[in-house]
């Protein structure tokens, strides 16, 4: 085995203050991330402004879809980025480097089955996700074009987190933005002057990805990166393909819940308010995840830091940057607590002029963000389990808000009130609370049993 002295990008994650990593890795990545949530938000916005309300009820159902892609995506670059980082910090740079080969081939072929799937069954898949008669044709011509892209799609974020791992934040941050910042110049383009409609705001993400991978894929040509394209990495390695993608359930399970749950809120939404409590649910879901996205940006910050210490078994720096890293979180999800509750028709603005959706989504969005200064915590806790390869635990605290909390509520709290809408509304500020108290008492389990073992 080759043993190579790791450059400063690597060593530095066992060296320097947590204060100082945790800025320089992410920032970059609350950067690229806040601008990937642009995807959707600026899509939205276009679509609201340019196509009605009905479009983005129909964009609201293709979203569990989306997330079923990214899913799948997510469950081959998380958990090879956060296996790349553990190799690291363990100067295991040969395996390090084949990891590399394995994420181009699966996110290949998880994506190529993905896209068959569901360009197969594309309307009974949109019609149990909440699609009616009025919304389908939305749904169906946005996602269309998403899956012909997908296998493109997963190569994107594979590499990026990849990027991350090996020490170069600011280059996945600014392929990131250079995608996003395509796709805002195509999408008036596309939409409105060649009037495709909802189908042109996709193309015109899927042209800005490829940009992306074809500026990722200069980095990784580079035979001076100490992970780079070269013969010998393109093959499937068993022990590999076990091990990443054991560390990517966790998200990746997270993701698939999250697509259900979606799946069950939608349906509830149309049985009792319509397609525009429907589109109401889409518009707050969009905001609130604009600053979801700054703290998983936090989180891909962390996971190199946290990865690399614990590989290294240095479990105080490992914990001082889930601290700091928690904290902003929660400082993060903080704003979104006082926008929703305090200025909430001027986020609702932002995505249509339509008076009734405005009408009806003001309330609820103060109901949902009700429970945001908690949220925070509740995704770092799960994400530093994922960081440090503790599967089991990270895939159970991804559960609890989703299946074991959030779905029970969203069926019976319908049937215990009054207005049967606004106990679905309600199910979802209390599966936050109840999920992170779940969170809180299995960080401080863990954090007693790193203490004893220093």
């Amino acid at each position: 085995m080759s043993k190579r002295r790791a450059p400063l990008k690597a060593d530095e994650l066992g060296t320097e203050s947590i204060r100082s990593l945790l800025i320089k890795y992410a920032l970059p990545g609350i950067i690229a991330m806040t601008a990937s949530s642009l995807y959707n938000m600026v899509d939205s916005i276009f679509i609201g402004h340019g196509c009605g309300a009905l479009a983005l009820s129909g964009l609201t159902v293709a979203k569990p879809f989306m997330d079923i892609c990214v899913a799948f995506g997510t469950l081959v670059g998380v958990g090879a980025s956060t296996l790349v980082a553990i190799k690291l910090g363990e100067k295991d740079y040969n395996t390090a480097g084949r990891i590399l080969g394995n994420v181009i081939l699966l996110n290949g072929i998880l994506g190529a089955l993905v896209m068959a799937v569901g360009l197969i069954w594309m309307d009974p898949i949109l019609y149990a996700f909440g699609a009616s008669e009025a919304t389908i044709s939305y749904a169906r011509d946005y996602m269309e074009i998403i899956l012909i892209g997908n296998i493109l799609t997963h190569i994107y974020f594979g590499l990026n987190s990849m990027l991350r791992s090996m020490g170069h934040p600011r280059v996945s941050m600014v392929a990131t933005i250079v995608a996003v910042f395509i796709n805002i110049v195509l999408d008036p383009i596309f939409i409105f002057g060649l009037d495709m409609g909802v189908r042109g705001a996709a193309i015109a993400t899927l042209i800005s990805q490829a940009l992306a991978v074809v500026w990722q894929m200069t980095i990784f040509l580079n035979p001076k990166e100490i992970i780079h394209f070269h013969k010998g990495i393109w093959r499937l390695d068993t022990a590999i393909t076990k091990r990443s993608l054991s560390i990517g359930l966790s998200p990746f399970l997270m993701n698939i819940a999250h697509c259900f749950v979606i799946i069950i809120l939608n349906n509830q939404f149309k049985a009792f308010g319509g397609d525009m409590a429907l589109a109401s649910y889409g518009v707050i879901n969009r905001f609130v995840f604009v600053f979801a996205m700054i703290v998983m940006g936090l989180n891909q910050g962390m996971q190199p830091i946290v990865g690399y210490n614990y590989g290294a078994r240095q479990y105080d720096r490992m914990l001082r940057a889930f601290e700091l890293t928690a904290i902003c979180a929660t400082i993060v999800m903080g704003c979104v607590f006082l926008l929703g509750e305090f200025v909430p028709r001027w986020m609702v603005l932002l995505f249509t002029h339509d008076q009734d959706l405005l009408t009806q989504t003001i309330s609820p969005m103060r109901i949902v963000v009700s429970s945001m200064l908690l949220v925070g915590f509740q995704m770092v806790a799960g994400n530093f389990f994922t960081s440090i390869g503790m599967a089991g635990k990270s895939i159970f605290l991804s559960l609890t808000r989703q299946v074991l909390f959030l779905i029970p509520l969203a069926l019976v709290l319908p049937m215990l009130v009054s207005d049967p809408i606004q106990g679905v509304w309600w199910s979802i500020p209390m599966s936050d609370t109840l999920s992170a108290l779940v969170a809180a008492a299995m960080i401080f389990t863990q954090v007693r049993k790193f203490r004893i073992a220093k």
